[in-house]
């Protein structure tokens, strides 16, 4: 039986009660399902937003949790959507395996990652999770389990992959690991002194496996959009020395700490965010080092509770991406906006998008993803709404995993296969059986 108790995205924004089912089994999911008025998936509460949110009835994945195959052939693991990818990689880095495309946290689960089809600081050769995945096993709500893969219930993959879970419960899927020699990174650090340069540091980086790059959106005139690229490759046993070399697949220990309190409102006050961005781009020297796996692509799960730096009144993320063509002109409105706010945020980043997934509301497009917080205020909601106007001027879409207050007009203008998502949704009845505050929303 469920119990009722208050849920939240990541930012913590919105927050509401909702009725939380907790099965332990495939089958118990299975069974739980019919008799629903509607329900959502909920793995590890990391979509920022509302969209693991359903006050009817929210199903807690994260008791599926079986890794139930693995072919140390061919690297192909089948796996229940329940499980963290934290305890993949915990399994199977010491045997020199590792996840084709990671997204900024360790703490999500598979079913997540697939809902949100996820990418990372590879997109841009590699594509984003679901570019990778083999097959997914979907629990449709009304008694049947449907296998999906792009040879099987292909629209229903598609739709599944990047869909937010709307399409039914993710029960297990398929997909392959990459073999890797260490735990290690050989990273290169780049300083750009304005937006132009950054970008130009990225498109003669793309021979890189990895980059990611750190923005200032806060400062402005000659030194706007002024940033530190990240470059980086898995090290090969042969690179590193000493201890490193005789146990290669050997992590680093690493003890997360946590924020005890929720930071009072002037903690993240323009002159402060302000101050932080000017001696972090002074701190970021350019070079070549080793630096373990975890710090590169995971730097803020070394905060177990790093949302609570916001505040009670919680945080939205922005994320947009804008084609290539666009990216120049669109970045610099967008930078030259926030920082005539006055309220842009320290954890500010960019990336280079590669080629779009075949999800129907996948978000990746070729070009540039920009993300960054806002303490939840009218203020910053107000502002976000401004951002949405010169997202949309320029071609661009919103990420929603990350979305808590994108309007439904906006939606439609970023995501061409909208109608189609909706259509198939209908035709196999997942609109009355499956809902979020954010398709709700959204009219999803």
């Amino acid at each position: 039986m469920p119990h009722v108790e208050p849920l939240s995205g990541w930012g913590r924004y919105p927050v509401r009660d909702c009725a939380l089912w907790q099965p332990v089994t495939t089958e118990a999911l299975h069974a739980t399902l019919p008799p629903l008025p509607s329900s959502i998936a909920r793995g590890n509460g990391r979509a920022y937003g509302d969209a693991s949110l359903n006050p009817d009835a929210t199903i807690d994945m994260r008791r599926l949790d079986r890794l139930i195959a693995f072919n140390d052939a061919t690297g192909e693991l089948v796996c229940e959507a329940g499980v963290l990818l934290s305890d993949i990689i915990d399994a199977f880095l010491p045997r020199g395996w590792f996840v084709p495309v990671t997204p900024g946290t360790r703490m999500v689960t598979i079913g997540g990652m697939i809902a949100s089809d996820v990418h990372g600081k590879n997109h841009h050769g590699a594509g984003s999770f679901c570019d990778h995945l083999l097959w997914l096993d979907l629990d449709l709500g009304d008694g049947r389990v449907l296998r999906c893969s792009h040879q099987e219930n292909a629209e229903l993959f598609a739709a599944t992959c990047g869909g937010m879970g709307l399409t039914g419960m993710i029960v297990r899927a398929a997909f392959p690991l990459i073999r890797i020699e260490s735990a290690w990174m050989r990273q290169r650090t780049l300083r750009a002194r304005d937006l132009a340069e950054a970008m130009a540091l990225f498109e003669s980086s793309h021979d890189w496996t990895y980059s990611v790059a750190w923005i200032d959106c806060l400062a402005r005139g000659r030194d706007l959009g002024r940033s530190a690229i990240l470059l980086a490759e898995h090290a090969a046993a042969s690179e590193l020395d000493g201890p490193r070399r005789a146990a290669p697949l050997d992590r680093p220990p690493r003890r997360p700490r946590a924020v005890p309190i929720d930071l009072p409102g002037f903690a993240l006050s323009g002159v402060n965010v302000r101050a932080f961005n000017r001696l972090y781009h002074a701190m970021q020297r350019p070079g070549d080092a080793l630096v373990a796996l975890d710090p590169y692509f995971y730097p803020l799960d070394a905060l177990s509770d790093w949302n609570r730096i916001y505040g009670r009144r919680g945080f939205v993320q922005y994320q947009c991406v804008l084609p290539l063509g666009e990216s120049e002109r669109g970045l610099a409105r967008l930078l030259e906006t926030i920082a005539a706010a006055g309220s842009g945020s320290f954890l500010a980043v960019l990336k280079r998008m590669g080629r779009p997934s075949f999800g129907m509301l996948s978000f990746p497009m070729p070009g540039y993803t920009l993300a960054l917080d806002f303490p939840a205020t009218p203020a910053n909601l107000a502002l976000l709404d401004r951002l949405d106007a010169i997202t949309a001027d320029h071609g661009g879409r919103i990420y929603l995993t990350k979305d808590a207050r994108l309007s439904a007009a906006m939606l439609a203008r970023g995501y061409p296969r909208l109608q189609e998502f909706r259509d198939l949704r209908a035709q196999y009845g997942l609109d009355r059986r499956f809902s979020s505050l954010l398709s709700q929303r959204l009219g999803l």
